[in-house]
């Protein structure tokens, strides 16, 4: 009885834990000043034992973050050495191969103390807008022109902030009180996070968390296995093809499982581009493990133990492993493609479970405004940099549509038009979804976006697009079609490139089409009802109703009389 009494207790403990950490992270979100924490919530946050084994994670983040994050601490902990690790510290970090992937995160680790001795250690992790160097996109030669780099340091020794090192970042970034205030936001959701914890050590008794560590980390290790050991012992292979910067990638990767593990090897793929784009390994880890982990194991809460039977392993220097200097600024254009790969393996192993390909990574790009050099600009011309997350659609799956404009895998939120303008003088003339986008299939894959943006009177700017799926679209599983490609163009007609900075002149707009998931299914064996609803709906034209899932033109006219009087919506 009392040994059963003290696993309610733990498990309730461990609940307690991850409403911790995700307190803590809605702190950083309502604290936060750049609009890709406040907006799209590209964050994590999460809390560990002393060894810095991860414990817990707040549910809010992003997979790149959250599982990348989980091998960060171990850095600080050797970086900054036991000795040195004292009550009041707070350490910061963007180093890409040590936190998580490129310049333009920030990570915090602050030691947790209770009764005077470190129980443990809270970390969060927040893309910020700007870091200087060439600004976010994929235009880098080298890491060296991508920002500023922060080693792991002491941000706060003892409580007392290093202001030195506040006025070198100050000093090289284009929005320093944005980016100051960030840290400060990081900082202090950390702080919540260590007083929650001591009250729930209090609560409980507890004089240190050795207890509960074991109990989370050996039932979700044991948890984990139990999976893995179901599945077919086998292997396959998978790859995919995704545009790059200015030649074709090719993701490869074979899957192996082995008993008590999961094997990910990414042998056989591309090397390192000379363009931003390249993704350290940790962040390759990051995706692969969460594409395995959300087919076999979902609902076991990310810690160190339920991830750590899922292995990557990849060359150095091939794009998924790539080595200082690479330059990795949109690590996340290769990194959100990782799980597409994964699953074209693993579809061969465990059939009917995972996925078509969707959208991949996320549609976002950054806006550097400035006042118009053809012409006098207005006194109230100003400069800003301003960057918007967006999604394409995600992919059908085997049972569901895919979901319109939703970043998979990624998770982050698109954000509003009202925000993105708030930022600076941007206008976002259109924002909709993009009929006929999802490829067809027994289920449809998601609908991308059409956006169109400009800038205020006076203003001309420049635009970092961070697109793929240009000339290699979604492809469909199990006989489902591919999604829609990107396209990107000036409004007068003059083609964009999908990647790289790209001046638009004054009173030019740009018109993005973004991409559409694919389909998973032969597109004959679709529901009816399920077609005439899209129909209703305007996600098909009647054209592909008729032409993709073979819809008479009675029935197509039967659907528009009856929209016509509102009996379908």
């Amino acid at each position: 009885m009392a040994q059963e009494q003290s696993r309610i207790a733990y498990q309730v403990m461990w609940n307690r834990l991850i409403s911790v950490v995700e307190e803590q992270a809605q702190a950083l979100v309502r604290t936060a000043f750049s609009t890709s924490v406040r907006e799209a919530g590209d964050l994590s946050a999460g809390v560990y034992d002393v060894q810095g084994h991860m414990l817990a994670q707040a549910v809010t983040g992003t997979p790149g973050h959250v599982n990348a994050m989980a091998d960060a601490v171990p850095h600080f902990i050797r970086r900054i050495g036991r000795e040195n690790i004292l009550d009041g510290d707070v350490y910061i970090t963007n180093d890409p191969w040590e936190g998580t992937g490129h310049l333009h995160d920030i990570t915090m680790v602050t030691p947790s103390f209770h009764k005077g001795q470190l129980v443990g250690f809270f970390a969060c992790t927040a893309h910020i807008v700007d870091i200087g160097g060439r600004g976010f996109g994929a235009d880098a030669h080298s890491v060296y022109e991508e920002g500023l780099y922060i080693p792991i340091m002491k941000f706060a020794d003892r409580g007392k902030v290093d202001e030195t090192l506040t006025r070198i970042i100050r000093g090289n970034v284009r929005e320093p009180d944005q980016l100051i205030g960030d840290v400060y936001a990081l900082a202090t959701c950390n702080e919540i996070g260590h007083r929650r914890l001591v009250e729930m050590m209090s609560e409980f008794d507890l004089d240190g968390l050795e207890g509960i560590a074991a109990f989370i980390l050996d039932n979700s290790r044991r948890a984990t296995l139990e999976r893995i050991a179901a599945l077919p012992q086998t292997s396959a292979c998978g790859e995919m093809t995704m545009d790059g910067f200015d030649r074709p990638i090719t993701l490869k990767c074979k899957i192996s499982v082995e008993g008590d593990r999961i094997v990910t090897d990414f042998s056989g793929t591309s090397g390192v581009d000379k363009k931003g784009i390249n993704c350290p390994i940790v962040y390759t880890k990051a995706y692969a493990c969460y594409a395995l982990k959300v087919a076999i194991a979902p609902e076991i809460p990310n810690n160190a133990a339920s991830l750590a039977p899922f292995e990557v392993t990849a060359p150095e220097n091939t794009i998924v492993n790539a080595v200082h200097p690479a330059p990795v600024a949109l690590r996340h254009i290769v990194g959100h493609f990782v799980p597409d790969a994964v699953f074209d393996a693993f579809d061969k192993i465990v059939p009917g479970l995972v996925p078509a390909e969707g959208a991949g990574c996320l549609c976002n790009f950054q806006v550097s405004l400035r006042p118009r050099t053809d012409a006098p600009a207005p006194d109230t011309a100003r400069r800003a940099e301003v960057l918007t997350f967006n999604s394409g659609g995600s992919g059908a799956r085997p049972e569901h549509d895919g979901l319109n404009a939703t970043a998979f895998p990624s998770g982050v939120m698109t954000m509003p038009v009202e925000a993105t303008e708030h930022a600076g003088p941007v206008i976002i003339w259109r924002k909709e979804l993009r009929p006929d986008s999802g490829g067809a299939g027994k289920t449809r894959g998601g609908l991308g976006q059409y956006m169109e943006v400009g800038a205020q009177e006076g203003h001309e700017f420049d635009i970092q697009a961070m697109f793929d799926r240009s000339d290699h679209p979604a492809r469909g599983r199990r006989g489902g079609k591919a999604g829609a490609a990107t396209a990107i163009a000036q409004d007068d007609g003059n083609k964009m490139h999908v990647k790289g900075k790209q001046f638009v002149p004054h009173g030019r707009k740009v018109v993005m089409a973004f991409p559409g998931g694919a389909g998973y299914g032969d597109p004959a064996t679709r529901d009816k009802a399920l077609v005439k609803r899209d129909l209703a709906r305007g996600y098909i034209s009647a054209e592909t109703a008729a032409r993709a899932y073979g819809l008479s033109q009675n029935e197509i006219d039967a659907v528009a009389d009856a929209v016509a009087r509102g009996e379908i919506t």
